[in-house]
């Protein structure tokens, strides 16, 4: 394609539709015996949204391919039975309410990375994290697989360098300085092996909790560190904003 950035300065694929053959690399991933895991966490009013989420999920995302769903919720009771792919795998975690919505916001990477060291790490090779009010409409298959994937933000893929959404405040852990940053990446979908991913939550969790010690709070909450975070370890992937669309848009 030539209508679109394809590589980034540091020579990282950025995948639209279009710039891969998903036959050559269902090919390879399934001689890898491969499972990847994803994590979404639906608390609150976003019951609602699992549904949806869940069955677009089950049917789209890496289809034919081993999937562990895990649901982080606060009320596993209510959540009525999923029919999933005979690959697929649904786990429902209990998990406390917060008393407001920033809580579960800020503290989600410090569950992650805590379950990701009991858990996921015995469990999946590859781990990404999906908000629960997207809905799946088209593929997303193996072309998702790297090291450490993240995704552009629709809302700021156009956006000149000084415009977008980072952290400025140089008293926040989540800082980038003026003139830095190559693009802003949602929280809403990122991702990639166990090991990296553990790194990420980690360090953003940490700069969540240094900031709360000096009484701030990013911008954006926890993608703020995530995207501070992308710019000092630079992303093996990138997925296009076709992967997080906005309706709106």
């Amino acid at each position: 394609r030539r209508d679109v950035l394809v590589l980034t300065p540091w020579l990282a694929p950025i995948v639209w539709e279009g710039t891969f053959n998903r036959d050559i690399l269902n090919a390879q991933y399934m001689q890898k015996n491969i499972v990847t895991g994803v994590v979404t966490f639906a608390v609150k009013k976003y019951w609602f949204f699992i549904q949806g989420f869940m069955s677009s999920a089950n049917k789209y995302f890496l289809a034919g391919h081993q999937v562990n769903f895990y649901l982080f919720t606060d009320n596993p009771e209510q959540i009525s039975h999923l029919q999933m792919a005979p690959e697929n795998h649904l786990f429902v975690i209990p998990v406390q309410n917060h008393s407001y919505w920033q809580g579960i916001s800020v503290s989600r990477m410090d569950i992650i990375s805590r379950y990701i060291h009991s858990q996921f790490q015995y469990e999946v090779d590859y781990l990404y994290y999906i908000d629960i009010d997207v809905q799946l409409f088209e593929h997303i298959g193996v072309e998702i697989i790297d090291t450490l994937v993240a995704t552009i933000s629709p809302w700021q893929y156009t956006a000149r360098r000084d415009s977008k959404s980072y952290e400025t405040r140089i008293e926040s852990q989540a800082a980038i300085p003026k003139g830095e940053g190559d693009f802003y990446y949602t929280a809403s979908f990122y991702g990639g092996s166990v090991a990296e991913v553990y790194k990420l939550t980690r360090a953003c969790f940490k700069g969540v909790m240094e900031d709360r010690e000096n009484g701030i709070e990013a911008r954006w909450h926890d993608e703020s560190h995530l995207n501070r975070y992308l710019l000092y370890h630079k992303p093996m992937r990138l997925l296009s904003p076709e992967y997080y669309w906005d309706e709106e848009l």
